[in-house]
């Protein structure tokens, strides 16, 4: 069944206003009266969605599913920009793997160079490839997604998370093999979680020490050293094996 979300609070009858949401339902999708769909508006709630009338865009609300597959953890995936349409991949499969937030953050390796103009388009375009992303994984939110124009302003923002995980390349040299599962272990329901991520350079040592002082652990996610656009698949797996499969 079809899924949209719907921005705004759940009332019925309802008419969808938002023209590319609309488009896909009765232009591409052929929608017609007395079908049903399934809405998500911004509570969470996925809630199954009869077409009352298809010139009005209306739909009358039947009632509450209680399917929820988001992860027991709020996970934001933090990465240096990387090249090209990497961000593009990573914030796809990461929404489909259950991240809640997906941000970037000029690093100091980074190749990319984007100005306040491009970073604005970008964030642009990088939304809808979540919500469409949302919509085909069943999820019951659209991550957040936060371009920093600046790395400091990037940092201000650690002190809000339980745990950090800086995905390391050294880390994975050496052969360190228990810190992302230390790290993830014991976890609450709700606990909020950061990954961050280098860029194709991977992450200077001032960045190392950057993070090191707001708390972040370094962990290897491997024995194998892992694409910028790979290594945050990888994490989002590993949580929800632990987190998820493991309970």
């Amino acid at each position: 069944m079809q899924q949209y979300f719907i921005k705004g609070n759940p009332h019925s009858p309802l008419e969808v206003t938002d023209k590319d949401t609309a488009k896909h339902m009765f232009s591409v999708m052929r929608l017609k009266e007395g079908d049903e769909v399934v809405l998500v508006f911004e509570d969470g709630i996925k809630r199954l969605a009869r077409v009352l009338d298809v010139e009005a865009r209306q739909f009358e609300l039947v009632e509450e599913l209680a399917d929820n597959v988001e992860l027991p953890i709020q996970v934001t995936i933090a990465s240096g920009f990387p090249k090209g349409d990497k961000l593009e991949f990573i914030t796809q499969k990461v929404t489909e793997l259950g991240a809640s937030a997906i941000w970037a953050f000029p690093a100091d390796w980074s190749v990319a160079k984007w100005d306040g103009k491009k970073l604005a388009k970008k964030s642009e375009k990088l939304e809808k490839i979540a919500q469409g992303a949302a919509e085909q994984s069943k999820r019951n939110l659209i991550p957040e997604v936060r371009l920093f124009d600046k790395k400091a302003d990037f940092l201000a923002q650690l002190a809000q998370f339980d745990t950090i995980v800086v995905a390391y390349e050294e880390s994975a040299k050496e052969g360190e093999t228990a810190a992302l599962v230390r790290a993830l272990s014991g976890l609450g329901a709700g606990a909020k979680v950061l990954f961050i991520f280098g860029p194709e350079g991977g992450l200077s040592p001032d960045e190392i020490d950057a993070f090191h002082q707001a708390g972040a652990v370094s962990a290897g996610l491997g024995p194998r050293i892992l694409r910028a656009e790979t290594a945050p698949l990888y994490a989002l797996t590993a949580v929800s094996v632990l987190s998820e499969l493991m309970n």
